[in-house]
């Protein structure tokens, strides 16, 4: 009796077997169409995440180049600069040792003529300079002891 009972359930739920049938095989099919999606979603995620990984390698080396390149170019930049300053210390220390060499040779000079006008005015006056020398001596004395 159980193989007619089954059978006659499967007669009986036939139509409903079919039916079951016929609805569960779409099922499957989109189940399998959404699995080949998600896959294909995957895959197409992994070979994007490839290249932003690429791209952001890319962009990794472009900054260091760059970042190099301004170092060098701050580097270069700095150094002239510095030539230039040392350039222009060393011409105005050159024309003060110039100034200077100058305003000593001047005043060598004016006291070379000086000394040489009390020289001439010594030999013209011999009892004159001797006073005034013998007045600026005092002068010095008088200055010496008020210290």
């Amino acid at each position: 009796m159980d193989q007619k009972s089954s059978h006659s359930e499967t007669q009986t739920y036939g139509g409903t077997t079919d039916r079951l049938r016929s609805v569960s095989d779409p099922l499957n099919r989109g189940k399998d169409a959404i699995a080949e999606a998600a896959n294909g979603v995957a895959k197409s995620a992994g070979s994007d995440l490839q290249a932003i990984r690429d791209d952001l390698n890319s962009l990794k080396d472009t900054l260091s180049r760059f970042m190099s390149q301004a170092s060098g170019e701050a580097l270069k930049s700095a150094r002239e600069v510095t030539s230039n300053v040392a350039g222009q210390v060393s011409d105005v220390a050159s024309d003060l040792a110039s100034r200077g060499t100058q305003l000593a040779s001047s005043a060598g000079d004016q006291a070379k003529t000086f000394a040489t006008e009390l020289e001439g005015m010594a030999r013209r006056n011999p009892l004159g300079a001797l006073a005034g020398a013998v007045a600026i001596g005092v002068f010095i004395g008088v200055l010496g002891r008020r210290s």
